[in-house]
C-alpha cells in the first residue's frame, strides 16, 4: 500500500485505512510491521519548540490476534544530526481511554508539548509517540496488553525511521503508567523482535505491575477501594480482553452494572469514564469470581511484566503517595528485578501518580543521556 502525505491544521485529523488481518507476522501482502500508510504534517498547537518537523503517521503494527494499525507522531530535532543519525526516544503514554477519540496524539497536551518533548529534543533526541493499536484505528484497543503495546512502540520506531531519514538506529523507550508497562515489555521484547534497531535502555515511571495476581481473587465481594480510577481501569481491561479473546466469554462474568461500565469506557475517555464510575464497586460489576484458569492465563500473558531476562539497563520511578499504582506492587516488581540481576536504576518521589512522573523527568533524562550518548 502506498503511503500518502497530506497537510493538516491544529485539528490534526488522521484518516486511517485498513482492517485487521489474521496473522501477526505481516499486515498485508508485502507490508511488514512499521509500514506507513498515511502521513500528516502537523501545524499550529501540535508543533513544539526545537522540532524541525512534526508529522503524524498511520502504520501497521501487531495486536493480540493479528495485524492492527496504530497512529503516532514523530518530532525531529533542528540542526545537523550526529554521525549515524538522531538517536530516538520512543515515548509510551499513560492511560487516556480505549475509545477512538481518546488517541493521545489527537489532543494538544500542554505538559508534553511545552515541557517533555522540547526537553527531549534539546537533549538531542528525535521523539516518537505511539497511540497504541486500536486507539483511533480499527479494532478495540487492548488495554494493558503489554506485548501489543510494546509492538506498537517497536513498530512506531520502524515507521518513524521510514519517513524521517535522519533518524538513526539507536533508541530508548520512556513511558508513564500504562506506558511504563509498555516500556518494560519493550525492553524485554525488542532485542529479539527488532534486531535491526539498537535499543539501549528503558525508563518507566509508575508501572502497573502484579495486577495479574489479583485476577483469581476478584469476585462480587470486592467493595469500593480507596484507590483512584480503579473501576474505570478494570472496565477497560475487561473490555479489551473481551475484544481480543472472545472465547473467554467475558460477558458471562458481568452484572448489568458491569455491562454498563464497559459501555462507558468504550465511549468515554478516562477522565469522563472515571467521573461516571467512581462510585461503582468492582464487586458490583462482577456476577461471579474471575477464577477460570483460562482467564487467569490470558491476564498473565497480557499484564505480567517480565522480571528476568533483560539485556539492557532499566530506570523505574515510583511515587510514594501514588493511589493509582500502589507503591507496594512496584516494590515487589523492583525486588524481583534486583534478584534476577537486572541492570536497574530506581528512584522514589514524594508525589502521586502524575506528580512523581513530572518529578522524575530530570532523572529520566539523565538516564537517557547515560544509555544513548556516546561514551
Amino acid at each position: 500500500m502506498m503511503c500518502t502525505r497530506i497537510m493538516a491544521g491544529a485539528a490534526g485529523v488522521v484518516i486511517s485505512v485498513g482492517l485487521a488481518f489474521a496473522t501477526p507476522a505481516v499486515a498485508a501482502v508485502g507490508e511488514a510491521p512499521g509500514t506507513v500508510t498515511n502521513l500528516v504534517e502537523l501545524t499550529g498547537r501540535f508543533r513544539v519548540d526545537g522540532a524541525a518537523t512534526a508529522e503524524r503517521l498511520t502504520y501497521w503494527s501487531r495486536g493480540p490476534r493479528g495485524a492492527m494499525q496504530s497512529t503516532g507522531v514523530v518530532y525531529v530535532p533542528e540542526g545537523t544530526p550526529p554521525p549515524g543519525g538522531w538517536p530516538i526516544v520512543a515515548y509510551a503514554h499513560g492511560t487516556t481511554g480505549i475509545a477512538d477519540h481518546c488517541a493521545f496524539t489527537l489532543e494538544p497536551r500542554v505538559y508534553y508539548l511545552d515541557t517533555l518533548y522540547p526537553e527531549l529534543l534539546r537533549a538531542g533526541y528525535a521523539v516518537m509517540v505511539t497511540d497504541y493499536v486500536g486507539l483511533g484505528t480499527p479494532g478495540t484497543h487492548p488495554y494493558l496488553d503489554g506485548p501489543s503495546q510494546a509492538r506498537s512502540v517497536i513498530d512506531g520506531v520502524r515507521a518513524a525511521r521510514a519517513v524521517a531519514p535522519t533518524l538513526g538506529t539507536e533508541w530508548a523507550v520512556f513511558g508513564q503508567s500504562q506506558g511504563a508497562q509498555a516500556a518494560l515489555f519493550t525492553a524485554y521484547l525488542a532485542p529479539a523482535d527488532a534486531p535491526e534497531l539498537q535499543l539501549r535502555g528503558a525508563a518507566a515511571t509508575g508501572p502497573p505491575s502484579n495486577l495479574e495476581s489479583l485476577i483469581p481473587l476478584a469476585g462480587p465481594w470486592i467493595p469500593r477501594l480507596p484507590l483512584e480510577k480503579t473501576p474505570a481501569y478494570v472496565a477497560m481491561l475487561l473490555a479489551g480482553l473481551r475484544a481480543s479473546a472472545p472465547e473467554l466469554d467475558v460477558d458471562s462474568y458481568l452484572t448489568e452494572t458491569g455491562q454498563e461500565a464497559l459501555r462507558v469506557v468504550e465511549s468515554e475517555c478516562i477522565t469522563e469514564a472515571n467521573a461516571r464510575l467512581a462510585d461503582v464497586a468492582i464487586g458490583a460489576m462482577l456476577a461471579k469470581p474471575l477464577d477460570d484458569p483460562a482467564l487467569w492465563a490470558a491476564a498473565r500473558a497480557m499484564m505480567r511484566i517480565p522480571t528476568a531476562g533483560y539485556t539492557l539497563p532499566l530506570f523505574v520511578g515510583q511515587g510514594l503517595t501514588d493511589m493509582e499504582v500502589p507503591p507496594p506492587l512496584t516494590a515487589k516488581l523492583l525486588a524481583e528485578l534486583r534478584l534476577s540481576g537486572t541492570d536497574l536504576e530506581t528512584h522514589f518521589y514524594p508525589g502521586d501518580h502524575l506528580g512523581a512522573a513530572r518529578a522524575a523527568l530530570p532523572d529520566a533524562v539523565a538516564f537517557l543521556h547515560r544509555v544513548l550518548d556516546p561514551a
